[in-house]
C-alpha cells in the first residue's frame, strides 16, 4: 500500500471495512477471471481486505494464498478463509513463475503512480506464462487522499501506460462498472484483465 496513513486507516477501520465490503456482488466480474484461469489453478488475492474473494476461490476448489497491508484486515481475513494470510507491503512482494491468476481488486489503487509500475513489474513475474490479472481502480485521472486514505485514479490511457506499454502485459479486456455497494452506484471502476504472454 501506498503509506503508512492508509494502512493505518484500514487498522482503524478493519471490521466496518470488512462489513461494508463482504456483501459487495462481485460474481460477474469474478466470472470472468475464472473463466481465464485453469480450474483449480492457483491464484493470489492480491490485497485481500476481508478475503471475500478469497473464499470464494477457495470454495471454487482454487489453490489461493492471499496477502494484504493491514495488520487487522490479514486477522480478519484468517478467521473467515482459514487461509493463512500474509501481512505484507505491496512493494515488498516477490515471486517468480507461481500463480495461474492474480486477483487485484481495488488494491492496487492505493499506490503512487511510480510504485504501482514496480509493482506491475512484480506482479508479471510472480504469473506462469499464459497467467491472468485482474485489477481495478477508481474510474478518473491523478492521485488524491481522502478521508485517511491514498489513491491512484485510472483511465484507458494511463493502464495501458502502466501495464501494457511499462511492463509488457497483454490486454484481455477492460470495462467500466457502477459501484455495487449500496448508494456508491455514481461512482465509477475501471476493470482490467491482463495476459502474461507464453514467452
Amino acid at each position: 500500500m501506498h503509506s503508512n496513513q492508509t494502512l493505518t486507516y484500514y487498522d482503524q477501520n478493519a471490521v466496518d471495512f470488512c462489513e461494508n465490503t463482504f456483501h459487495a456482488d462481485m460474481s460477474e466480474t469474478r466470472g470472468k477471471f475464472l473463466t481465464l484461469v485453469k480450474p483449480a489453478g492457483s491464484i493470489l488475492d492480491f490485497g485481500c481486505g476481508s478475503g471475500r474473494d478469497s473464499l470464494y476461490f477457495k470454495e471454487a476448489g482454487y489453490q489461493v494464498d492471499a496477502i494484504d497491508g493491514s495488520i487487522e484486515l490479514c486477522r480478519l481475513a484468517r478467521q473467515l478463509t482459514g487461509i493463512p494470510v500474509r501481512q505484507m507491503l505491496f512493494e515488498d512482494f516477490a515471486e517468480n513463475d507461481r500463480y495461474d491468476g492474480i486477483w487485484a481488486c481495488a488494491s492496487l489503487l492505493h499506490l503512487s503512480e511510480e510504485v504501482l509500475g514496480e509493482v506491475a513489474a512484480q506482479l508479471l513475474k510472480a504469473l506462469h506464462p499464459g497467467g491472468i490479472l485482474y485489477a481495478s481502480f477508481k474510474y478518473g485521472s491523478g492521485e488524491r487522499d481522502r478521508k485517511g486514505r491514498h489513491f491512484l485514479d485510472m483511465d484507458e490511457k494511463l493502464a495501458e501506460e502502466v501495464f501494457v506499454r511499462g511492463n509488457g502485459f497483454y490486454p484481455v479486456d477492460c470495462w467500466i462498472t457502477r459501484d455495487v455497494r449500496p448508494g456508491r452506484g455514481e461512482e465509477k471502476w475501471l476493470n482490467l484483465l491482463m495476459k502474461k504472454q507464453d514467452p
